[in-house]
């Protein structure tokens, strides 16, 4: 149990990021190229920790193609997923600008992007409470990813939020929400996967993994690139390089 609690506090740290930036977003105004340069830079994070944590421990503990299976299972049902959430006005949920639909402009919006907010946020979660069944601890690299990339989704997607005429008890209940689910879903990965098989372990951090990446190009890296441009590329590459040099020096 004691794990277990570990695991959500880990999830809670990690969700804690996107109250803060939804905080920054709500009370500070934020010049767009900051916004876009944070998102770009948390982009590059999560790539690091997807491709040297999570799809290369599931393939050194299940095999290459168990771990290539599950990452692109991870990635077609997050895709479906995305597809299904924009059809009701989520698509541009992690927009910073005036992307976002009102609740007048489309009835349903708001639970649609709660909804997508939360499907983006789960897979890192479990993640974090899976990295604990080893014994060795969570893993630096991954938590610093989530972090790091949890922050410029927050306030992001809140700034959207805001200039789409939502409340504050909404912005701050979402994103207060999710921070909660995110403890719940590390814990739950912990709890849940404790007696699987190395196999099953690798094949469920694989599924993580396909959907984050999926998650980053499709929602994080156009916001980047519109307010960005010619400089996303190398923004990106700066979180790439962040998170391989914590991953490197954690390993």
């Amino acid at each position: 149990m004691t794990s277990a609690l570990a695991a959500a506090g880990w999830g809670l740290f990690a969700g804690a990021a996107l109250v803060i930036g939804a905080a920054i977003a709500w009370f500070v105004d934020v010049p767009a190229k900051v916004v876009g340069s944070v998102m770009a830079f948390g982009s590059g994070v999560l790539i690091s920790a997807v491709a040297f944590e999570l799809f290369d421990e599931a393939a050194h503990t299940g095999g290459l193609w168990p771990a290539v299976i599950g990452f692109a299972f991870g990635a077609v049902v997050y895709m479906l997923a995305n597809l299904a959430l924009a059809h009701f006005g989520a698509r541009h949920r992690k927009r910073s600008q005036r992307q976002q639909p009102s609740k007048e402009d489309q009835s349903g919006s708001g639970m649609a992007i709660a909804i997508g907010a939360l499907l983006d946020g789960v897979p890192e979660s479990v993640v974090l409470g899976v990295g604990l069944l080893s014994g060795g601890g969570v893993s630096a690299a991954v938590v610093a990813a989530v972090f790091i990339s949890n922050l410029p989704e927050g306030l992001s997607s809140a700034a959207g939020m805001k200039k789409a005429g939502r409340g504050p008890g909404y912005v701050f209940g979402v994103w207060g929400s999710i921070a909660l689910v995110s403890a719940l879903s590390a814990a739950a990965g912990y709890l849940l996967l404790g007696p699987a098989p190395p196999a099953v372990i690798a094949a469920i951090t694989a599924i993580a993994g396909g959907a984050i990446l999926t998650m980053i190009a499709d929602t994080m890296i156009p916001e980047a690139f519109e307010i960005t441009h010619a400089w996303t590329g190398l923004i990106t590459s700066a979180g790439f390089l962040l998170a391989a040099a914590i991953s490197w020096l954690g390993g």
